[in-house]
C-alpha cells in the first residue's frame, strides 16, 4: 500500500481514534501520544491493512487496547489530568465558567461509570457508531450493549438532575 492510499484509508477516522483515547486517558497529551502511536502501528502494518474487512474497527480496537494497557501500566500513576475542554473568547466570563462547570461535571460522571458503560456511551453517543460496529469492537451481544447504554445514560441523566436541582452532586 502506497503512502497516499494509506492516508486515504486511515486519515478519515484519526479524529475518532483521538477522541476515544482522550475519553479513556483524560489527558490531552496522553491522548495525542496514543493516537500517534496507533497511527505508527498502522503504518507498520500498511501491507496487511488491505486484508482487514473494517480498518476503522481494527484501529479503534487497537486504540482501546493500547489505552487500557497504558492505564494498567506503571505509567498510569504518572498520567497528567489536564482539561482543556472549553475555550471561547467571545462569551462572557460567567457563561464560560458555567460551560466549563457543566463539562467538568459530565466528565466526572463519565469517569465514575463502569468501564463497559463508559466505552459503550463513548462509541454510540460521541462517535456515532452503529450497534453492530460496537458489537464487533467490544465483543458484546446487542442486548448487553443496549442495557449498558441505557444504564449509562440513566446514570448521567440522574446525576446531572441532582446537580442542577440541588446544586451539589
Amino acid at each position: 500500500m502506497k503512502q497516499t492510499e494509506f492516508l486515504n484509508v486511515v486519515m478519515p477516522f484519526k479524529d475518532k481514534l483521538y477522541r476515544l483515547a482522550k475519553r479513556l486517558l483524560v489527558s490531552t497529551e496522553e491522548a495525542e501520544d496514543a493516537t500517534q502511536e496507533i497511527l505508527l502501528k498502522l503504518w507498520a502494518k500498511k501491507k496487511m491493512i488491505g486484508s482487514y474487512n473494517n480498518v476503522e474497527a481494527f484501529a479503534m480496537t487497537m486504540t482501546k487496547n493500547f489505552c487500557l494497557d497504558r492505564l494498567k501500566s506503571k505509567q498510569a500513576g504518572n498520567l497528567k489530568l489536564v482539561h482543556n475542554n472549553y475555550g471561547d473568547e467571545n462569551t462572557s466570563l460567567q457563561k464560560e465558567v458555567e460551560a466549563k462547570d457543566s463539562v467538568d461535571w459530565v466528565q466526572k460522571i463519565l469517569e465514575e461509570l463502569p468501564e463497559q458503560q463508559k466505552m459503550v456511551l463513548q462509541l454510540r453517543d460521541v462517535e456515532q457508531y452503529e450497534y453492530e460496529e460496537i458489537e464487533a469492537l467490544l465483543n458484546m451481544k446487542p442486548t448487553a450493549i443496549r442495557v449498558a447504554l441505557s444504564r449509562a445514560r440513566k446514570t448521567v441523566r440522574e446525576k446531572l438532575m441532582q446537580k442542577h436541582n440541588y446544586g451539589i452532586a
